[in-house]
């Protein structure tokens, strides 16, 4: 399929081929979902380890995520991004056959060890389906369409987790990890069945970059998507605490209104970054996302707090499509999936650094500092892309 056939498909030919991607990436991401909110308690009341031990296998995934995330997009340029997905799907395989052999293990210290190689295979789960999926998407419907994709394939992500935490509860409630390994293996090898079936797109061929050319390329873009994506991490993980150190209720209706405003942003207002463009649509983004951590920051009864984690959901929803939508342009097609991988690292970084430096805000200043330290780093962000707009109005 040429470029200019792909880019004058209709409208709906459109849907479905993102679509059509995006579904595995929805998979992976609800298999992620999964031991969410089983593993932290499973390791730490039932296995007896600490709490720091939970918490750490749960972030193996993150880590393995952030190594493999180049070498996924490098494959992605070479092989084509229907091999990042194939390979992504084929490491949640072997994600659930790790958690299926924990269930049989004998001693905690071994259940500890499979549930960590599971962790560490899906992460590497994650990096094929988040990169591929989105290169193979723009692959088949063309560049003109590529923040659709980007914006879209969040969609699945973020739905994924939100789907995928539920059903694992009631999973292992059902079955233990034994349910949890076998309906991880059963989802992933469906996937790859589905995907092994799917047209690939064309691999572009042309000169490939070195990694530290497309890190340099991708760096200015990327720290401003880590800046922003600093709110994400302090309302999921801390929301919660914000509102009982105040003696509120309604912290999940926050997080419910949140993940709601995100969504809906990302489903009906993604066009507006190809119309006004990625510098037009972060600067917005960036700045609605400020005034909504500054309300947090300040709120004085619940009901302002909830009005600024909409306004944040609603702000933080079009940066990663309209950073990455110009962070593209500055790398030919046949490092397209590389880029795309070292851009989505900076995503990684901002959510693993995040808690700490904010547990650290917390301990001397209290909950609400967190939010303002977020609503800092939001305006650093800004500034940064008014100074990219600006060289990019230059160099036309």
């Amino acid at each position: 399929m040429t470029m200019n056939g792909a880019s004058a498909m209709s409208p709906r030919r459109v849907g479905w081929e993102i679509f059509s991607a995006i579904v595995f990436n929805f998979i992976v991401y609800f298999l992620i979902g999964l031991p969410l909110a089983v593993f932290p308690g499973f390791v730490h009341f039932t296995l007896g380890f600490s709490a720091v031990l939970a918490g750490f296998l749960i972030s193996l995934q993150y880590a393995a995520t952030l190594v493999t995330r180049a070498l996924i997009g490098r494959l992605s340029d070479v092989k084509g991004p229907k091999s990042a997905v194939l390979t992504g799907l084929a490491c949640a395989i072997a994600s659930g056959a790790c958690v299926f052999v924990a269930s049989t293990s004998g001693s905690a210290e071994a259940v500890l060890a499979w549930l960590s190689f599971s962790r560490i295979w899906l992460g590497a789960a994650e990096s094929g389906t988040g990169t591929g999926c989105v290169t193979w998407a723009i692959g088949r419907i063309g560049p003109a369409h590529m923040a659709e994709a980007i914006s879209l394939s969040g969609v699945a992500a973020y739905g994924g987790i939100a789907l995928g935490a539920p059903a694992g509860v009631v999973l292992n409630h059902l079955g233990g990890l034994a349910a949890l390994g076998v309906v991880t293996i059963g989802l992933a090898f469906a996937g790859l069945l589905l995907s092994a079936f799917k047209p690939a797109a064309q691999v572009v061929t042309g000169a490939r970059m070195k990694f530290a050319s497309v890190f340099r390329r991708m760096l200015p873009y990327g720290a401003a998507l880590a800046l922003g994506s600093v709110a994400f991490g302090t309302i999921v993980a801390f929301i919660t605490l914000y509102y009982a150190s105040h003696g509120w209720s309604g912290a999940a209706y926050a997080l419910s209104a949140f993940s709601i405003a995100f969504v809906f942003v990302r489903a009906f207002f993604t066009r507006a970054v190809l119309r006004f463009g990625g510098f037009s649509a972060a600067k917005i983004s960036f700045s609605v996302e400020a005034v909504g951590l500054l309300a947090l920051w300040l709120a004085p009864a619940p009901w302002v707090a909830m009005l600024g984690v909409v306004l944040t959901g609603l702000g933080l929803s079009l940066i990663f499509p309209a950073m990455a939508m110009e962070a593209l342009k500055t790398v030919s097609q046949s490092n397209r999936g590389a880029a795309i991988g070292v851009y989505t690292v900076f995503l990684d970084l901002s959510l693993g650094a995040t808690g700490p430096l904010a547990g650290l805000m917390i301990s001397h200043y209290g909950y609400p500092s967190v939010y303002l330290m977020a609503a800092i780093a939001v305006v650093c962000a800004l500034l940064l892309v008014f100074r990219l707009s600006a060289l990019a109005r230059s160099v036309r």
